[in-house]
């Protein structure tokens, strides 16, 4: 047996360790798929936080983490009799397979371009022979929103109802700015209306990202960085002049914050 596979069979026996009734872990025992869907979630996040970081013995640890969360969801349905680890591994290889026709078949390698709508067609015929003949169906309701907004943009795109030039988003993104300020100058506030207006902004922001070749995630991840870095500066130079927060002005902070821009502190 390979290092790889005794070590997958040793987490599979912990897991099924921890899930006996009688002698494993009360809260591991008391889980079920909907509890702990939000922990898959999270450890998703800190597999990429763990990237973003640069450290391989992060993302190691992060990985492993959420390798743990596919065998435990594994490892309920096994006991419920619904499926098997190696059902999920069979499942994914004959759709990794059905996928790369270029690489386990005898269809000619296309190109990156070929191969996005080649793959976008696969997965087009898979959703029609489990009966989802909508062109935004099976995208989750579950999924994080920015990121099911670019999903639902994408397969939109993919049978032309996109915007051919990125300077009609940028135009749209004028046009959303300006209902939202028309409607923060109503009053009084509909909440609701103001809700559905940032809404709009934020769809439009996140297609313009997509129109221009970047992940909205990605480019939030890096400003939230930023601005986190930036503040701490403000921060840190206040607590040099023995001033708080508190005690300093708005005006104090942007300086300090322009300059932490200068100091390109990102």
């Amino acid at each position: 047996m390979s290092d790889t596979a005794k070590q997958l069979q040793n987490l599979i026996s912990i897991m099924a360790k921890l899930r006996d009734p009688e002698t494993g872990c009360p809260w591991d025992v008391k889980q079920d798929f909907a509890s702990i869907a939000p922990y898959t979630i999270e450890e998703a996040y800190e597999v990429v936080d763990a990237i973003e970081s640069g450290d391989r013995a992060a993302i190691c640890d992060e990985l492993g983490d959420l390798l743990l969360q596919v065998l435990f969801h594994a490892r309920i349905a096994e006991e419920e009799g619904s499926f098997t680890l190696a059902d999920v591994a069979r499942s994914i290889c004959e759709k990794m397979i059905n996928r790369h026709p270029h690489v386990f078949g005898d269809e000619k390698t296309p190109n990156v371009d070929q191969q996005r709508q080649f793959w976008e067609d696969i997965k087009k015929a898979e959703r029609v022979a489990k009966g989802q003949n909508g062109i935004l169906a099976d995208i989750p309701v579950g999924m994080p929103p920015m990121q099911r907004a670019v999903k639902l943009q994408k397969r939109a795109a993919s049978v032309g109802f996109d915007w051919p030039d990125i300077a009609q988003i940028i135009d749209k993104m004028h046009e959303e700015a300006a209902e939202l300020t028309a409607e923060l100058e109503t009053t009084p506030q509909n909440k609701q209306r103001l809700t559905d207006e940032v809404g709009d902004l934020l769809f439009v922001a996140v297609n313009l990202a997509r129109k221009a070749g970047i992940d909205p995630e990605t480019a939030l991840i890096g400003c939230n960085k930023k601005f986190e870095n930036r503040f701490n500066y403000i921060e840190q130079q206040i607590e040099l002049n023995n001033k708080s927060l508190s005690e300093s002005t708005l005006d104090d902070m942007e300086k300090l914050w322009q300059e932490a821009k200068l100091a390109n502190r990102e």
